[in-house]
């Protein structure tokens, strides 16, 4: 017993020792009338079973991983089209995107934001040009909160000001700042109405989906308000092959929608929103792959190319492309590559319409790195990967004949191939690889002196056509 005073001051009061929990039977007890859940309540009761479902739920997944070893779980099934999992899916897709949708500011919103930063603005007595200072910036900022609303604030943050070039007094121009809100407005609604289309959700649109989009916009683009309705199909199948040309590099059949939006195509397929007064020659029109004159001009070469009339193009009749001035070896090496066998077997293989469209497609985009991997693959002859002064001389060769029977000067095809080297300048200097096209800058040039005879002419009469192009300015 203790036996010390009540302070414990001047003696070594031995500790009391607290028995263990399991030898007080009023612990046992409490804890064998918790675990039957019998003095539990309904709340009580539900959190325990909750925690039982979860516990098992672990467990499962413990075994499964253990089952299946080390490699982590990568692929998820889709909820099947139907069900209530792809039902729920898809409703709470379609709720977040017209959420998002909601905050955008729409046309009238870009209105009043370009009279608030005019009427706010100062002008610069040097250019004229319209600026605001930062606190310009934060006054406007305020005016429009209270015109439009609150959805217009994001694009007035300090980072956003930081993002554009300043004078001397520290002043951005308000047209740059205009111009950036309307752009990253039209993305997001474009990177929306393409979520809308995006099916399975996977962040990717299949042709027929980028054909809908396309559909979607005809009567939005002001270009394009005299379009047949026999055409529209035609058209956007068009279109759209241009996006997976530049997309979709590993032919895998989906856009990816992020690489869309910051592709220059959509850009150039927005530039027909613009109504233009002044007279366009199709030479000018046809430019842009979008254009009706350039669908048209694409449509009625491919009929005109198709003497049978099937649908596709064999290799006679493809021959006739650029009238006859493209070489019988790379004919050959289009099919060869780019072509796929027919259905019903046999060598015997056809161009159809879309093969078709990314032939024309790299033709008229050579200097760009997909449309060089098009025809660098063709010059390929071997499939090795680069080229040797072999394959140059090989390819040219057919070329050189075609220059001849049009009737020009005799020339040295050793002397051509050693200028197409000194104009590439390979890194290892006994073969030219993909990578040295594109870094030489006139990988395309190249492709067109070993795939074309008028390709070849253009680059052996380039000053000629030079001043030709310079004397009209002169004047």
């Amino acid at each position: 017993m203790y036996s010390g005073s009540s302070d414990g001051e001047g003696h070594d009061a031995p500790q009391r020792k607290i028995p263990p929990a399991s030898s007080m039977p009023w612990v046992r007890n409490l804890r064998r009338f918790i675990g039957t859940g019998t003095g539990l309540g309904s709340e009580a009761l539900m959190e325990l079973e909750t925690k039982k479902i979860l516990l098992d739920i672990f467990k499962e997944k413990q075994r499964k991983t253990a089952e299946a070893g080390t490699i982590p779980s990568f692929y998820k099934k889709k909820p099947e089209e139907g069900s209530i999992s792809h039902r729920v899916q898809r409703l709470a897709k379609y709720r977040f995107l017209r959420k998002q949708s909601d905050l955008l500011l729409n046309a009238d919103d870009l209105d009043a934001m370009w009279v608030c930063l005019r009427e706010n603005c100062v002008i610069d007595d040097a250019t004229g040009a319209e600026k605001m200072n930062y606190e310009d910036f934060c006054h406007i900022a305020s005016v429009c909160a209270e015109q439009i609303g609150p959805k217009c604030r994001r694009f007035f943050s300090p980072s956003n000001f930081m993002k554009f070039e300043k004078d001397e007094s520290g002043r951005i121009a308000i047209l740059p700042f205009y111009l950036y809100v309307m752009r990253t407005v039209s993305l997001t609604q474009a990177r929306i109405d393409m979520s809308e289309l995006d099916e399975d959700s996977d962040g990717f649109l299949q042709p027929h989906e980028m054909e809908g989009y396309i559909r979607g916009l005809i009567p939005n683009l002001a270009q394009l308000r005299d379009i047949p309705a026999s055409f529209v199909q035609t058209y956007c199948r068009i279109a759209a092959r241009k996006f997976f040309f530049f997309c979709d590099p590993a032919r895998r059949g989906k856009a990816c929608i992020k690489k869309v939006l910051l592709s220059n195509c959509l850009q150039e397929l927005m530039e027909l929103h613009q109504e233009t007064e002044e007279e366009v020659t199709d030479t000018e029109q046809a430019e842009n792959w979008f254009s009706l004159t350039s669908a048209q001009r694409i449509c009625d070469m491919f009929l005109a190319l198709d003497k049978d009339m099937n649908g596709t193009l064999s290799k006679q009749e493809l021959r006739e492309y650029a009238d006859g001035t493209l070489t019988e070896i790379f004919i050959e090496r289009v099919f060869d590559e780019h072509v796929r066998r027919s259905k019903g077997g046999g060598n015997t293989r056809e161009m159809d319409f879309d093969s078709f469209l990314d032939f024309v497609l790299a033709l008229e985009n050579k200097d760009t790195p997909e449309g060089l991997t098009y025809l660098f693959r063709c010059l390929d002859l071997h499939g090795r990967g680069y080229l040797t002064t072999v394959d140059i001389h090989t390819l040219f060769r057919d070329v050189h004949q075609k220059w001849i029977e049009g009737g020009n000067y005799e020339l040295c095809i050793e002397d051509v191939r050693d200028e197409i080297w000194d104009m590439v300048k390979p890194v290892d200097p006994l073969k030219i690889t993909s990578t040295d096209l594109l870094n030489c800058k006139q990988g395309g040039t190249v492709a067109s002196m070993l795939i074309d005879v008028r390709g070849f002419w253009a680059h052996d009469n380039r000053e000629n056509l030079l001043q030709e192009e310079e004397e009209p300015e002169e004047e």
